[in-house]
């Protein structure tokens, strides 16, 4: 069986009313970081995935997760 790490760190991004280039400000990466994680390119740390779950106000779970 073959999984696929996903995210939903768009959705609640915009939701914040966030650019990439804030939210990769305030987690110290650059906004080709963040946009590569919201295209399934680039698989955060779990440091990195924590940092946006905190500045997103989202469990990590809600913003990570596995698709079959």
């Amino acid at each position: 069986m073959s999984v696929r790490l996903k995210n939903r760190v768009r959705e609640f991004r915009q939701q914040k009313n966030l650019t990439q280039e804030e939210l990769g400000n305030k987690v110290g990466v650059s906004r080709q970081t963040i946009i590569s994680i919201e295209k399934y390119k680039y698989k955060p740390s779990l440091e990195l995935a924590m940092k946006i779950s905190l500045e997103i106000g989202e469990k990590i779970e809600t913003l990570f997760y596995f698709e079959a």
